[in-house]
């Protein structure tokens, strides 16, 4: 069989989780951490050595709407835990493979855009030294590297996938609008945060559902 034995599906979905996350608990650690590390690798490089000239992303009516907001960095943060955790309830083999080469896709088109047309947010006149983490952000995480956000678009991917097993995991409506609620808070923070503007996450958005249904509708739903 393709993976061990699970609970029903008609089962709780919480007493799903357990089986999930343990089953080839080993392989989704390695290859969550290695796609990442290689992931930053490439990322970093294009960030502080562009080849081209780099353009500044222009602000809309939506940058001004949102105001700057210090406690959404939890948010935008948060990121990192949500895109692990969707690979961590798969089960199948063939279902882990096929997550790593379709997240694997969206970080080659989104680096690809980054390299052949590096962008910038603009420089922000925010008082940045009453917010240490965000200083910290901001060595680390130069705001470049921002169209489209690939910040947004894992988090649509993601989100997909989320609401893929939440629905074979027959969880209620409760579990799946909190996926939602937890994926526009991480939109809403990549502005809040102004790590980038509002058309690279609309750019983003856009990346993240092309090869979310592409990806899905190729992939075999669970018996």
């Amino acid at each position: 069989m393709d993976s061990p034995d699970l609970p029903s599906p008609r089962a709780s979905w919480l007493r799903q989780l357990g089986p999930r996350l343990r089953t080839r608990w080993v392989a989704k650690c390695l290859g969550t951490t290695l796609g990442m590390t290689a992931f930053f690798a490439v990322y970093f490089q294009l960030l502080y050595h562009p080849v081209f000239p780099i353009t500044t992303m222009p602000l809309t009516v939506v940058d001004r709407w949102i105001a700057f907001a210090p406690d959404a960095l939890v948010l935008y943060v948060s990121l990192w835990f949500y895109v692990s955790l969707a690979p961590a309830l798969l089960t199948g083999r063939r279902e882990l493979i096929s997550y790593l080469l379709a997240a694997t896709v969206l970080s080659v088109i989104g680096l690809g855009i980054f390299l052949f047309w590096p962008t910038a947010v603009p420089i922000s006149a925010q008082d940045w030294p009453p917010h240490p983490f965000f200083g910290m952000l901001k060595q680390v995480d130069a705001s470049g590297n921002a169209c489209p956000s690939l910040h947004v678009a894992f988090a649509v991917f993601t989100a997909c996938w989320f609401h893929r097993l939440l629905g074979e995991m027959r969880a209620g409506k409760l579990a799946r609008g909190l996926n939602w609620l937890w994926f526009l808070g991480i939109l809403y923070s990549t502005i809040a945060t102004r790590q980038h503007v509002a058309l690279d996450v609309l750019a983003g958005a856009a990346l993240g559902a092309v090869v979310a249904a592409v990806h899905l509708r190729l992939q075999p739903r669970a018996a």
